[in-house]
């Protein structure tokens, strides 16, 4: 409202027309979507005066992305370029707030840098040798603690040069893909010497330093993270005497701990104490010393992050998800009640925090809002906006207009969602639907910045994006309701979804196609086995023969939580809910991205889908295959392509138009 103010008093002051300062507003493109700014590598200083980040700018020419970095103090200044054009990753404040740390590549081993905040030149710190994973600081800055995988000798490394490659699949570190051990080591900052902390068979992930710097407690596997992350455990070990004691043993994934301001007590977040249960999780607490823990089951509703300590070590704060909302809450230790820090309506991700915790940065996303920088102070939400890092977007985009809408599922259960509609669109008027899958299962759709979703209502499209069963924001009845039910309730909740939109929102049920990556494309090709009502669907990373991908993707979760039992127990349940045994009942025109690397679902899957339903031949298919492509592709230009490829294919096969891409300039 302030700035709408102050232009109306400039147009006053300078006696400008009101009407002469109307910009011609355009939709939004694919391109639009590429050229946006993101900010990355946010950081607060210790005391809460300065705030690090980078910016992440299209470079098309060199098909990639590039950096700049950036300090900027939270009362609201100008950002100062930092560091240059070297840059880094992983980047922290010293616990004096007197320098920057980060790492950067030599001889492509990442090593730790130091650089002072006045300015002038970074200084390496480090030279390990097989380059270093994650790092943190102790609290007076007098050593870092760090992570490494372990080095080949001289001998295997000539061995393995030469093509002695060969690895055992999923025995020890490996996976797939040969691994290695990764243990711990601590770094003086004064005699620049590097100590082993830990020498074991283990695979170390997050883990963090107890105040007084003696003690460091870890989370890590004895096998590789691919398929097992569940079997993630707890350890402590002691700086003095190198000695490795296990804290936890069970089945289920530990992370995140982190010590409490006592030096004793660390919080952690686990699904439960035994087995892997399907459930968003809790924050624990434990005694280090005596084992004691306790379960603080006030926060449950939704994926959690930025799970950090109060100074008095009697409560934490963490962000949430709840519905389609992402907000800063405090949840007490002693009893395990949570407290409401802010109540957007929006996402709010808070991404660091003074030492006192009383200042923080955060960024907040809405549907018509990008994602920008805020400062303000914990308890009371004062934003200080920092970035605004595609004000173009605001000044001269059409953008669709979003709600929330709620129905109730063929069972009763009420599900909510995402609607976009085109801004022009006259409510009235019926108008053509994309069908939104998400990907997970435990994903959602929240009050956020979807660039996709604004560029079909430029081309005059709706979207909807439902959160149905297996969704992640809805607490743990809504997350479990999938298991022992895949294909069944989840397909339910999509066409009650369809139906309620066609009779309150004036969708055409003539003009409609379906989109999803990852589950989202799985739950598609489910999709269109088991109606014709679209006409187009385009289906990413899909997997179409649940017992084909045990072993090549990522399947865990399938035999502990979803469908039940192994393929080899229950062979026909995995038959009966793939749907590529059900390819002769498709008549949806169907589109087919996968890249080539993904190890998440793998491609084979996309291959064999697209040979059934050509072969068939009830229905136009299309598969585009995306060389050195994971599972979320990384190039631009591969980026690009699918985008340009799923609106032709929608505009061919919803809409009958031959639809020709926006020329990239």
């Amino acid at each position: 409202m302030r700035r709408v103010a102050f232009c109306l008093f400039a147009i006053l002051l300078t006696g400008t027309s009101l009407f002469a300062q109307d910009v011609v507003r355009r939709p939004m493109t694919v391109d639009d979507a590429l050229n946006m700014v993101r900010i990355q590598d946010v950081a607060m200083s210790p005391d809460g005066e300065w705030v690090f980040f980078s910016q992440s700018e299209l470079a098309w020419d060199d098909n990639g992305r590039r950096q700049e970095h950036y300090l900027i103090a939270t009362d609201s200044g100008e950002a100062i370029h930092f560091i240059g054009d070297a840059g880094g990753s992983a980047f922290q404040f010293s616990p004096d707030g007197g320098h920057l740390s980060f790492l950067r590549r030599v001889d492509d081993n990442r090593q730790i840098f130091r650089m002072s905040l006045s300015g002038g030149e970074a200084r390496q710190l480090t030279e390990h040798p097989n380059g270093i994973v994650s790092y943190a600081w102790s609290a007076d800055g007098s050593e870092i603690f760090f992570t490494a995988d372990e080095a080949m000798s001289d001998e295997e490394q000539e061995e393995y040069d030469a093509g002695a490659d060969a690895f055992y699949v999923r025995e020890g570190p490996n996976g797939r893909e040969p691994g290695s051990w990764r243990n711990l080591w601590v770094f003086s900052v004064s005699s620049r010497e590097e100590a082993r902390l830990t020498d074991e068979e283990l695979i170390i992930s997050g883990f963090d330093v107890s105040p007084d710097g003696s003690r460091v407690v870890f989370a890590a596997m004895r096998q590789d993270l691919d398929n097992y992350f569940y079997l993630s455990e707890l350890y402590l070990v002691d700086k003095p005497s190198r000695q490795v004691v296990r804290l936890t043993d069970n089945n289920t994934p530990e992370e995140n701990p982190l010590w409490a301001p006592d030096g004793r007590t660390i919080a952690y977040h686990a699904p439960s104490d035994g087995e892997y249960d399907l459930t968003h999780g809790f924050v624990w607490v434990m005694n280090v010393d005596t084992g004691e823990k306790r379960k603080l089951e006030g926060q449950r509703q939704g994926q959690i992050s930025s799970l950090t300590w109060m100074p008095d070590g009697e409560s934490l704060l963490f962000n949430e998800t709840r519905r389609t909302n992402r907000n800063l809450y405090r949840i007490d230790v002693a009893t395990g009640r949570v407290t409401d820090i802010t109540s957007v309506t929006g996402t709010l991700r808070a991404l660091g925090f003074s030492q006192d915790r009383t200042r923080m940065v955060y960024s907040f996303s809405d549907f018509e809002t990008p994602s920008d920088l805020y400062a303000s102070s914990v308890e009371d939400l004062s934003p200080v906006r920092l970035t605004r890092a595609n004000p173009w977007i605001d000044e001269e985009i059409t953008l669709a207009k979003a709600e929330i809408v709620r129905w109730m599922s063929e069972d009763g259960m009420e599900i909510e969602g995402v609607f976009y509609r085109p801004a022009d669109s006259p409510e009235a008027s019926k108008t053509p639907l994309i069908l939104d899958i998400h990907g997970g299962p435990p994903g959602h759709f929240a009050n956020e910045f979807r660039s996709d979703f604004h560029v079909f209502a430029g081309l005059g499209y709706a979207s909807f994006g439902p959160n149905i069963r297996g969704s992640d924001s809805y607490g743990d009845d809504l997350l479990t309701a999938l298991m022992g039910d895949v294909g069944g309730g989840e397909y339910e909740d999509l066409m009650t979804g369809v139906d309620y939109l066609i009779e309150e929102r004036h969708v055409d049920p003539e003009r409609m196609g379906l989109r999803g990556w990852s589950w989202g494309g799985i739950l598609g090709s489910w999709v269109i086995t088991r109606t014709d009502r679209f006409k187009a669907a385009s289906l990413g990373a899909m997997v179409g023969s649940w017992t084909a991908e045990t072993g090549p993707g990522l399947s865990y979760d399938l035999r502990l939580h979803y469908i039940g039992g192994a393929h080899w127990t229950n062979p026909e349940e995995w038959r009966r809910v793939s749907s590529l045994w059900y390819a002769g009942n498709v008549t949806t025109a169907t589109l087919l991205l996968h890249g080539e690397r993904d190890q998440v679902s793998t491609p084979q899957q996309s291959l064999m889908f697209f040979t059934a339903l050509k072969d068939i031949g009830n229905a136009p298919v299309r598969y585009v295959s995306f060389p050195r492509e994971p599972h979320g592709f990384r190039e631009p230009r591969h980026q690009r392509t699918p985008d340009i490829e799923e609106i032709k294919w929608m505009q061919k096969y919803v809409m009958g138009i031959d639809w020709q891409p926006w020329e990239r300039r």
